[in-house]
């Protein structure tokens, strides 16, 4: 039987920045990944984003891996928001909330390859990987587990379980946990284009009838396009040429960043909104897609999955220093509270938007478009949207303040 303080089922960017957090905190940490890293390749053109909050730039500043990240970042120095075919429109800027930029957007493959890095050079973290969780069972003050690695299979034992395993998360089955599950009939297609007159740091958010169609800014004038249309319309955009793919693309957008020129290669994912009802159980915590999996519509889904990891890491820290048990009554209760509030309602958020900005209801359509350029001309109201946004609103734990778990005493 192998003895752990701390077993995280998922090793990819939400369980790893927690074990990256973690590290140097006195806990012996395994972490149990089922996909070995990619070997070392060259960026392709059109390769995975993620926007992250400026909530989560400090976030990753303080557990050490943006240095890594930063140069490959490109910054969002502002959104704008608009109702296709409707006079609505907002524009939010790092001015309204005293920051160099509202957030950045960095390729998945940087950041996974900056996490990867940090765990290796971390004594106190073993990485199990390729391995995967084939059972585990909650007794009263540990939680053991079976985990298949390569072709051994290994008895580990924890007082406390986190689950990053993903939206089909392994552990949310075998505890057969209660979810709210709704689907969209909606899918995102995703790809990256180039155009002639790039807005630099510029990200645009636009509502259209079939969903929010979304351009983020990358490094080398390039956007990561996240195009939300109904289910029976993705088979048909994804067998368009590129050439009528543009046009397409060009007709539902416009011309604010000029002429689409290139497009890289086309996916489709389907949207739903997956919500764990009680994501904290007796000695296991459910942390990002396992406990969450959003629509795309305004970027929170990482984001809220990395405030888990802050708010987590410090109880945790908190617990150990105090020599109290990390998976006890205590400790859940901590980080429940510190949770429950803001994992439901950022789901309710983006679900709202993605259900209003598509019903054609003329009230409901001239409301919204009011209520965006009431937005645009009031800062106050700019400010709080902005902040709610970027993470760093409420009472944060010290890793979102940008303060590394190993530096808590100072602020104490």
């Amino acid at each position: 039987m192998h003895e752990y303080d701390l077993v995280i089922i998922g090793g990819g960017l939400v369980g790893g920045s927690l074990a990256c957090a973690l590290s140097g905190c006195g806990l012996r940490i395994a972490v149990v990944e089922a996909v070995p890293a990619s070997a070392e390749h060259q960026p392709s053109y059109d390769e995975r984003v993620i926007a992250l909050s400026w909530g989560s730039r400090r976030i990753l500043e303080a557990i050490g891996v943006w240095p890594d990240i930063a140069p490959e970042a490109e910054p969002i120095r502002q959104v704008h928001v608009s109702d296709r075919g409707h006079c609505g429109f907002t524009r939010l800027g790092p001015e309204d909330a005293g920051v160099e930029a509202l957030g950045y957007v960095a390729p998945a493959r940087v950041m996974g390859a900056a996490i990867r890095s940090a765990l290796a050079l971390s004594p106190d973290v073993e990485l199990l990987c390729p391995a995967r969780l084939s059972e585990h069972r909650v007794a009263a003050d540990r939680v053991e587990l079976e985990v298949q690695c390569a072709d051994e299979r290994l008895r580990l034992s924890t007082p406390l379980l986190v689950a990053a395993d993903g939206g089909d998360s392994a552990v949310r089955r075998q505890l057969d946990l209660e979810t709210r599950d709704d689907r969209y009939a909606q899918d995102a297609v995703i790809t990256t284009v180039s155009p002639d007159r790039p807005r630099t740091g510029v990200a645009f958010e636009r509502f259209t009838d079939t969903g929010p169609l979304a351009l983020l800014p990358m490094t080398g004038g390039r956007y990561s396009v996240v195009w939300t249309c109904r289910s029976e319309e993705t088979s048909a955009l994804l067998a368009l040429s590129d050439d009528a793919f543009l046009e397409r693309l060009q007709a539902r957008f416009g011309y604010r960043v000029g002429r689409f020129l290139r497009v890289g290669p086309r996916r489709a994912y389907p949207l739903k909104l997956v919500l764990t009802r009680n994501p904290v159980q007796p000695r296991v915590v459910l942390i990002g897609n396992a406990a969450h999996t959003l629509h795309p519509v305004a970027g929170q889904g990482f984001n809220l999955g990395l405030r888990d990891v802050a708010a987590l890491a410090e109880v945790v820290a908190q617990s150990a220093r105090a020599g109290a048990d990390l998976g006890g009554p205590a400790a859940l209760s901590d980080y429940r509270a510190w949770r429950g509030s803001d994992q439901p309602s950022t789901a309710r958020l983006t679900d709202l938007l993605a259900r209003v900005f598509v019903n054609p209801w003329t009230p409901l359509r001239l409301a919204r478009n009011a209520a965006m350029l009431g937005l645009d001309l009031t800062p106050p109201a700019r400010h709080r949207v902005a902040q709610r946004f970027m993470g760093v609103g409420g009472r944060l734990p010290r890793l979102a303040c940008g303060v590394p778990l190993e530096k808590a005493d100072a602020r104490d």
